[in-house]
């Protein structure tokens, strides 16, 4: 994706016309289009500006991804009422079909006895609560996974 994609999602992402951004940055409505087309590029100091007004890091707006902001913006504004009411298993097994159909075959009792034991462990040596002991054990697959 190019530098004038990345200001354009970022620039609808916040729900900015293009006018709107100029006007804040003391430009023409032209100069972002040209920024958004890869006709011209803003400089450094413009370019701190529209990440400061996009709520970015320059290094984000740089590489931003509207996919991955709108998925960001999910998690940290969903309250947690509505996370407790997500089949979550269901819903990942739409895209991972192996959720909906191991449970007859693999023997999960034995696995969760192991994994209580590791977030016991880590309970018991880093003094988390049993939310943080997950989300730290759920990591470390991850990157076990990742290897």
């Amino acid at each position: 994706m190019s530098l004038g994609q990345n200001l354009a999602d970022a620039r609808r992402h916040r729900g900015l016309s293009q006018e709107a951004v100029a006007q804040r940055l003391g430009v023409s409505r032209q100069t972002i289009s040209k920024w958004e087309t890869d006709e011209t590029l803003p400089d450094i100091f413009q370019s701190k500006k529209l990440a400061t007004l996009y709520e970015l890091s320059l290094d984000k707006l740089v590489s931003f991804d509207a996919d991955l902001a709108t998925i960001e913006h999910a998690i940290t504004h969903t309250p947690d009422s509505a996370v407790a009411k997500v089949d979550w298993t269901a819903m990942w097994a739409k895209k991972y079909p192996v959720l909906a159909s191991y449970q007859g075959k693999v023997d999960a009792d034995r696995y969760a006895a192991q994994l209580r034991t590791q977030l016991a462990a880590l309970r018991r040596d880093y003094g988390y609560s049993a939310q943080d002991a997950m989300l730290v054990l759920k990591d470390i697959l991850s990157r076990v996974w990742q290897e």
